[in-house]
């Protein structure tokens, strides 16, 4: 019978993962182009887009450097379908579904209930938070996979020493996948060895073994991590480049006449952490998790937060009774739940979904086991005031009042009121889940659609079947990186594509595209242009000498692309 359940979650999982998968989200956000453009050249030339050689630590992409992992683990798939959405997409919804199986295996680990597995996996097969990641190519969810994994090979490495090996593989390959596990690896992996360090080394060999591995594969990260590329995409995001703190200490200091006890109480150093603090918690609000989400739209399907809102109560149910119990699964619990937010804490923009993804599925185990708790302990109440021996007991103390008290008693233990309970509470849990799904599959493709650039597929396609009636092509960059889907859905051959660019780097390191062959993705030289030209521009930026051919609409009926030609 729980063999027929796991296979019933898992079934729900790929269903609500598969459907409508080509479609929604609607279309590819520009980087995840990036990623399936990069990964095609290397599947076709072995090269990158800026005609490196497989690179390993990471890949240049619009200047913003991504890590490898995704990229590469979307090889394979382009090799087997070729490059379209689906193949690019096809990592992360791999990812998102063994992770349901891997919760499994792992709650089985920690508490050793099959009950209790069925439910985690379960909670996490129906996730907003989880749903939304599993259908779009986000580095940050296959990061998640690898982490999830590693733990739980750490944790039967305890008893097993050899898995530990495999374990450190799995947090190296989430530290090359996405920018916070950078972080999040190398401090969780720490904090699984100080907790467990009994049981790891009574296996130091194979701890050697995975500790010398681990520095082995992190040496290609090395001059990266070092370079002036990686810390100005540090301090692109981060709170401590902010100079605000560092005002407004100076400004405090002077108000109180430079006393050396006011250079300590205005620290700009307790003003950071103050700002840390404040966006690290900024990832546990309420508003966050069960009532609005991220503001992103890719990152949250709106009007409702990353977690359902019926599990706020078995969540607090949950953190109760785990710490109740003394609970041998708490300590890796808590660890993890406090190192994943650390990177995130540390950008401007909080709280963020994206970077806290690894965070999953703590949240689901912890509300599956308060969920656990409370029927466990209903049930166990019901019981002792039903049976028997229940009834025996309350005769043994109240002789005279036995016929008098137990008609009452009977009402209240009446078996058939708990079935209506718990379809009352069915009922509100199947209503919270049905409005995400129904929002989610019908109203968020067209609603958010140009938040995941929709459009530019169509306004490609009709750009290319015209190209060779032109002599020039003009195409606005007004809504980012046009040469993306240009290289991405033309399909452009690794020796085409870096013979036709033309681009530059700004001092932030950012590329810019400006040209591919005929093609300008910018209007500065519209005006000097001569011959035949075909235009892109955005709505209402229409120029006099030039007639409308199309208009690129979006799913909510908003123009998104004017495509014109000269006259």
């Amino acid at each position: 019978m729980k063999k027929l359940l796991f296979i019933l979650i898992l079934i729900i999982a790929i269903a609500l993962r598969l459907f409508k998968f080509g479609t929604n989200p609607p279309s590819l956000y520009w980087d995840e182009a990036s990623l399936g453009y990069n990964a095609y050249l290397i599947a076709t030339s072995g090269h990158d887009e800026h005609g490196e050689f497989l690179p390993l630590s990471r890949f240049i992409a619009f200047g913003d450097y991504k890590p490898p992992g995704y990229i590469y683990s979307t090889v394979p798939s382009i090799l087997l379908f070729g490059l379209n959405e689906f193949s690019v997409r096809l990592p992360s919804l791999i990812a998102g579904f063994l992770m349901i199986v891997i919760t499994y295996l792992l709650v089985k680990e920690l508490f050793g209930n099959e009950i209790l597995s069925l439910l985690s996996s379960f909670l996490l097969s129906i996730s907003p938070w989880a749903i939304q990641f599993s259908r779009a190519a986000f580095e940050a969810n296959l990061a998640a996979f690898f982490n999830l994994t590693g733990v739980y090979l750490f944790l039967i490495g305890r008893k097993k020493g050899w898995y530990i090996i495999p374990s450190v593989i799995f947090f190296v390959l989430s530290f090359y996948t996405f920018n916070a596990n950078r972080i999040i690896a190398p401090l969780f992996l720490l904090g699984l060895v100080s907790l467990y360090f009994k049981d790891i080394w009574s296996n130091k060999k194979y701890f050697l073994i995975s500790a010398v591995l681990a520095l082995i594969l992190l040496l290609p990260s090395l001059n990266y991590i070092r370079s002036r590329e990686s810390r100005l995409r540090l301090q692109e995001v981060s709170i401590f480049n902010n100079l605000e703190p560092i005002k407004l200490s100076n400004q405090r200091i002077g108000l109180d006449a430079d006393v050396w006890w006011a250079k300590i109480i205005h620290n700009r150093r307790i003003l950071f952490l103050s700002d840390f603090l404040k966006h690290y918690f900024d990832n546990f609000s309420g508003r966050f998790l069960f009532t609005h989400g991220d503001v992103n739209p890719r990152l949250n399907a709106q009007e409702m937060g990353q977690l359902y809102v019926w599990e706020l109560p078995f969540l607090l149910v949950g953190i109760y009774w785990l710490i109740k119990k003394k609970e041998k699964a708490l300590p890796i619990l808590s660890l993890w739940m406090l190192v994943v937010p650390i990177p995130a804490a540390t950008a401007r923009e909080t709280p963020h979904a994206l970077r806290i993804l690894s965070i999953l599925p703590t949240f689901q185990i912890i509300t599956a086991y308060g969920l656990y708790q409370l029927v466990f302990n209903i049930k166990k109440k019901f019981l002792n005031s039903s049976t028997i021996g229940g009834a025996l007991r309350f005769a043994q103390d109240h002789p005279r009042g036995v016929l008098a008290a137990s008609p009452s008693r009977s009402r209240l233990a009446t078996p058939g009121r708990w079935p209506i309970i718990a379809a009352v509470i069915c009922l509100l849990l199947s209503v919270n889940i049905y409005y995400y799904l129904h929002n989610y599959y019908i109203h968020y493709p067209n609603s958010w659609s140009g938040e995941w650039q929709y459009g530019y597929k169509q306004m490609v396609a009709e750009v290319l079947s015209l190209a060779d009636n032109y002599d020039q092509i003009f195409v606005t960059d007004a809504l980012g990186r046009p040469y993306i889907y240009f290289a991405f859905y033309g399909k452009y051959p690794y020796d085409d594509f870096q013979k036709g660019r033309k681009a530059s780097r700004d001092w932030f390191g950012f590329w810019n595209v400006e040209a591919l062959g005929k093609i300008q993705f910018s209007l500065n030289k519209l005006r000097k242009a001569e011959g035949r030209i075909l235009l892109v521009t955005t709505p209402g930026n229409l120029p006099g000498n030039f007639r409308l051919i199309n208009s690129i609409k979006n799913l909510s009926g908003q123009d998104v692309f004017s495509i014109a030609e000269g006259i």
